[in-house]
C-alpha cells in the first residue's frame, strides 16, 4: 500500500508490450515511481498485460511493485475489480460519472481484493457531491483533466479541489492527472497532492525514459 508522506510520480504506459517491457528497463528502481496499464494498453492486452508490468516492475525494484490498471469502468465493476486483483493490479479505477450502485460495488470489491479503490473525477466540476453520495470512500481520488481537453485554456488542471477534499475527508489520497511539464508535476506536489500522474512526455519519447523519470521524480520530495 501507498504511504501518505510519500510523494509518487505515476508512469502511464500506452506503447507496445515490447516497448513497454524496454521502458521499465531504463526506470530508476525508485519506490516513489506508481506503473500504470493505461486504458489503451489494458484493451489491447488485457490482464497478461498487467501481469506482465507488474513482474518486469517488481524485478526492476526488488519488491513486490504498485501497478495501477486504469480501466475507467462505468459498470460490472465487480467483475473487472476480481480480473484486475488476480493479475497482479495493486488498485484499479472506476469513473466518477458511473452509477454511484456501481462506484459503491467498485469500493466493496476492492476492499475484499485487498486493492486500493481510485475514483477517476474527470469531467466532474464538484467532486463532493460524488462523494458524499458514496457508502464508503475511496481510497484515492483522481482530479483529472482529460488528455484531449488539454488545449483547451479554460479547462484548468483542478489544484483547488485538493485541500478542500482532504480538509473534508482526512487521509484520503489525491492523485492529480492532466499535466505533463516538470512545472505542472512540482506545482501539483506544492498544492499537497500525494501523486502525479504522466504519459505523454515518455509516450513521445521513450528512449528518453531514465531522464525523464528523474528528472520528475526531483519533483516528488
Amino acid at each position: 500500500m501507498l504511504n501518505s508522506r510519500t510523494k509518487y510520480l505515476q508512469i502511464a504506459f500506452n506503447r507496445s508490450l515490447l516497448e513497454v517491457q524496454a521502458m521499465i528497463s531504463l526506470l530508476p528502481p525508485s519506490e516513489k515511481i506508481i506503473i500504470e496499464a493505461g486504458t489503451p494498453f489494458i484493451k489491447q492486452y488485457g490482464v497478461n498485460g498487467i501481469s506482465s508490468l507488474k513482474a518486469w516492475w517488481s524485478q526492476k525494484v526488488g519488491i513486490s511493485s504498485y501497478i495501477v490498471a486504469d480501466l475507467k469502468t462505468m459498470d460490472r465493476g465487480g467483475s473487472e475489480v476480481r480480473a484486475t486483483a488476480m493479475a497482479g493490479a495493486s488498485a484499479t479505477t472506476c469513473l466518477g460519472l458511473a452509477p454511484i450502485e456501481t462506484i459503491d460495488e467498485f469500493i466493496k470489491k476492492c476492499e475484499a481484493s485487498n486493492i486500493d479503490s481510485m475514483i477517476d473525477m474527470m469531467n466532474i466540476t464538484f467532486p463532493f457531491e460524488i462523494l458524499q453520495k458514496l457508502k464508503k470512500l475511496p481510497n484515492i481520488v483522481v482530479l483529472h483533466r482529460g488528455v484531449d481537453e488539454n488545449n483547451n485554456k479554460s479547462k484548468k488542471i483542478p489544484h483547488e479541489q485538493i485541500n478542500r477534499i482532504k480538509g473534508a475527508y482526512g487521509n484520503i489520497l489525491i492523485s492529480i492527472a492532466g499535466g505533463e511539464t516538470i512545472r505542472d508535476v512540482t506545482r501539483t506536489f506544492f498544492n499537497n497532492a500525494d501523486i502525479a500522474v504522466v504519459w505523454r512526455s515518455f509516450y513521445e519519447n521513450p528512449k528518453e525514459t531514465a531522464r525523464l523519470a528523474e528528472e520528475f521524480l526531483k519533483s516528488a520530495r
